[in-house]
């Protein structure tokens, strides 16, 4: 699961990404690999993890992750082919979330594209660009539905309905997003990747005298997405980028206390992401490790098994679940148990977030 840092150039995405590349800028333990330049695999940070450091005392601990992607600034035209503009657009197809990057500060010395500084001028820059690319989709798809509804078919007629809703709505402006589908409008939804159906957050880059309150060009972006169902979250990137340039971890902490500001941005950014891509995390406990498993909400205990081995949920025969809470009100899994509190859970079980699990299983 993929979450796409997007925006046009000079908005601050590549600084962002770098801020999430530098590993001693958001905690102590909090690291980051590159596999590609633009792709960075970033721990997810949770302080439940580090509570149950605490009370294990485990050899190593392991984080969840997310992966995140620093994709090429888009220009007017990128449906067209302007600039990167296919490049950009296939790059964001493979993305399951959309981290739409928007500019919120004024700086003589940084250039904007359109020279003036329009964060809502901008975001719908971005916006008719991906829509453009969805209504030639849909178009495409219509002329072949079209005419195997006029056969009489069924199946096409459903489709066709579905087809000339989503058409309707990109005409008006309007993202696949803003549309609601029932689960059989779904099937005919899914195989087309429209890009404006991906679950966006905007992160307004403000400078640092507007990082804890945010200021009017932020409203003005709450205001512009407020149908969109998208959440909104304010950054001082450039600070931050300064923020990683410390060393020491406690003058970090002072700099973060001086602005107002309790953690890094970038790490609430990170989780923010997680949740955009409707993830969520179970733990393993142990004196060997104690670890963060990434798994979809609404996963089944076989499922949440099958993220260690294959085999787990080849031969899942079922799972032993601790609530987290559970677990820091009585400080062991022996006491736990001794209170009846640990509870034996069969393969229907869905999985909460937070819920401390061991599997048993033969192959």
């Amino acid at each position: 699961m993929k979450a796409g840092i997007v925006g046009l150039p000079n908005v601050g995405k590549s600084t962002l990404f770098n801020c999430l590349s530098n590993a001693k800028a958001q905690s102590a333990n909090f690291p980051f690999c590159t596999i590609e330049p633009n792709l960075g695999v970033v721990n997810v940070p949770d302080a439940r993890l580090k509570k149950l450091e605490e009370l294990v005392v485990p050899e190593r601990v392991q984080t969840a992750t997310v992966e995140i992607v620093d994709i090429a600034g888009l220009v007017k035209g990128a449906s067209k082919g302007e600039g990167l503009g296919n490049q950009f657009l296939a790059n964001i197809r493979e993305t399951d979330a959309i981290l739409h990057v928007v500019r919120c500060f004024d700086n003589d010395n940084i250039i904007h594209v359109d020279n003036s500084i329009d964060p809502v001028r901008d975001k719908e820059t971005i916006d008719i660009e991906l829509q453009l690319k969805d209504l030639e989709a849909v178009e495409k798809r219509l002329e072949r539905v079209k005419r195997t509804a006029k056969t009489g078919n069924k199946e096409a007629q459903a489709e066709l309905v579905v087809l000339l809703k989503i058409e309707e709505t990109l005409l008006k402006g309007l993202s696949v997003r803003t549309l609601e589908f029932t689960e059989k409008e779904m099937e005919f939804v899914q195989p087309l990747q429209f890009i404006t159906l991906k679950p966006v957050l905007y992160v307004c880059n403000v400078d640092e005298g507007a990082a804890v309150s945010g200021n009017e060009y932020v409203e003005k972006i709450k205001e512009a997405v407020k149908d969109e169902n998208a959440e909104v979250i304010v950054l001082a990137v450039g600070t931050e980028a300064d923020i990683t340039e410390l060393d020491d971890y406690e003058e970090r902490q002072m700099f973060l206390a001086d602005m107002g500001l309790e953690e890094a941005g970038v790490s609430r950014l990170v989780r923010s992401a997680y949740k955009l891509l409707n993830l969520q995390t179970y733990f393993t406990a142990g004196v060997k490790e104690v670890r963060a498993w990434t798994i979809p909400i609404g996963s089944t205990a076989p499922q949440a098994a099958g993220v260690i081995h294959t085999d787990f949920e080849k031969g899942f025969i079922r799972a032993e679940t601790i609530a987290y809470e559970d677990f820091v009100a009585y400080g062991s899994e022996a006491k736990v148990k001794e209170a009846g509190k640990m509870k034996v859970e069969g393969k229907e079980y869905i999985v909460k977030d937070g819920d401390i699990m061991h599997f048993r299983f033969n192959v």
